[in-house]
């Protein structure tokens, strides 16, 4: 590997050729060109980390080339070959934005040096350059530095001043409970309680109970008076993850309190008045379900009254290095590099679990390997052997069997694969295997029951 690219510009060819040899013996990919008017044509072809010109040429000057370099590739380093009686121009050269001049006749230690300072500080300006335009954002838990995440974190401020009701969407897996903590511990109610549930683990009976509390007496077992989570979160937020699961009667009751603040305990005769923020989250299209009078229209307008959309971590694939890093240094795991192979081969992965599923892989790596640098064949087997494109996944279809098949049969045979895979990548947990299938956790327990998988 070459060190960086130059291009010479010098119509004497003896210089040229000594200026070629030389740094070409330091490791550098160097191009020559005898007059102005040809490195012009060269520069509009390529760039270069360092351009070293004569000023005074038959055709061109380095004046031109240097007015030429500045217009295509600000941060090439110019370097001036300057003769007796050029030294002034040399310097308003530099004025004009040249990095150094070489006096003729030169000493070899010294292009040596001026070279490997212009070079260093070329690439410093790149670097910087780069940082600029890949800034990693974080916050919490949360990082990235894909414009989605960027202007995601940008906004929660904003959305943290407001008291309006927050309605998070994106796939099981994507961030949504970091996002609405994100919300909470910004606003002026981060001295109080941030309360989460999760709507679709629980049952019926009892996630009434657990949202507005009970009195002594109230059903078999009530033996004394229990508050509810809104009342716990008074001047706090209460946090309602896969609130698209939640029953239909529960949304009337989760309707009243954000119309008036006011809900009874079960058992109770009395209201209660609460001041609480509340932020939801769905991987459901929850217009859609109040289209087909699965979730209730009222409730959906109140809640989306500030929407907030995760995409999936498949379309941002750009904060996937991030998040490793950022996922490696926060479990005291810095000493752990994962090779470029293997993090192309992560970007590469679907990730239909998101950054919960990526999470999920790093634990796996970093609990069951032994080195400090992740190779690609130390990667899970269901990541490395992704097919290339879905052709390799329909493969088997080109076998159709003439007396035909039973198509409920291969379906539940494949889903009964995938619950298996969806446990097994999970680590036996129920709640992450539902997520990684995009299903709620009652569906997941369900079709567990109905496969003998309990």
């Amino acid at each position: 590997m070459t060190m960086g690219k130059i291009l010479v510009v010098e119509d004497e060819k003896s210089m040229n050729d000594i200026l070629k040899l030389l740094l070409e013996g330091e490791g550098y990919d160097v191009i020559s060109a005898f007059d102005g008017r040809e490195g012009i044509e060269i520069l509009r072809q390529d760039i270069f980390d360092i351009v070293i010109t004569d000023i005074k040429m038959p055709v061109g000057s380095g004046h031109e080339i240097l007015k030429e370099v500045r217009e295509l590739s600000p941060e090439t380093m110019v370097l001036m070959i300057t003769a007796f009686g050029t030294t002034e121009d040399a310097i308003e050269a530099m004025k004009a934005g040249a990095y150094d001049y070489i006096n003729k006749p030169f000493k070899i230690d010294e292009i040596r040096l001026i070279v490997k300072n212009a070079l260093e500080r070329r690439l410093l300006s790149r670097e910087v350059k780069n940082l600029r335009s890949q800034v990693v954002f974080t916050f919490e838990k949360i990082a990235g530095k894909s414009k989605a995440i960027r202007d995601l974190l940008l906004t929660l401020p904003k959305v943290a001043e407001s008291s309006a009701n927050v309605l998070i969407t994106g796939e099981s897996g994507s961030g949504k409970e970091l996002i609405a903590r994100a919300v909470h511990n910004l606003s002026k109610r981060s001295a109080k309680e941030f309360l989460p549930i999760n709507c679709a683990a629980l049952p019926e009976g009892l996630l009434e109970s657990e949202l507005f509390g009970y009195m002594r007496g109230a059903f078999t077992g009530a033996n004394s008076n229990k508050s509810g989570l809104f009342e716990a979160a008074d001047g706090g937020t209460i946090f309602l993850d896969e609130i698209g699961d939640m029953p239909q009667n529960l949304q009337a009751k989760i309707l009243r309190v954000l119309e008036d603040g006011s809900f009874r305990r079960i058992g109770d005769t009395k209201d209660l008045t609460v001041d609480v923020r509340v932020i939801s989250a769905t991987n459901k299209n929850l217009k859609d379900e109040a289209a087909a009078a699965r979730f209730r229209a009222d409730l959906f307008y109140r809640l989306n009254v500030i929407p907030i959309h995760i995409p999936p971590l498949r379309e941002r694939k750009e904060d996937i290095p991030v998040i490793i890093d950022f996922y490696l240094e926060k479990n005291n795991a810095s000493h752990i590099k994962l090779t470029r192979g293997a993090i192309d081969i992560l970007m590469k992965y679907p990730w239909h679990g998101n950054v919960r599923e990526l999470e999920n892989t790093l634990d796996r790596l970093r609990t069951f390997s032994d080195k400090s640098v992740i190779a690609e064949e130390d990667l899970p087997e269901d990541i490395r052997s992704l097919p290339d494109d879905m052709s390799a996944a329909l493969a088997p279809c080109a076998d159709f069997p003439d007396e035909g098949i039973s198509l409920d049969d291969i379906l539940m045979e494949t889903e009964k694969k995938y619950l298996i895979a969806a446990l097994e990548r999970s680590g036996g947990s129920k709640t992450d295997a539902a997520s990684l299938l995009r299903i709620s956790f009652r569906q997941l327990r369900h079709r567990l029951k109905k496969y003998g998988l309990g």
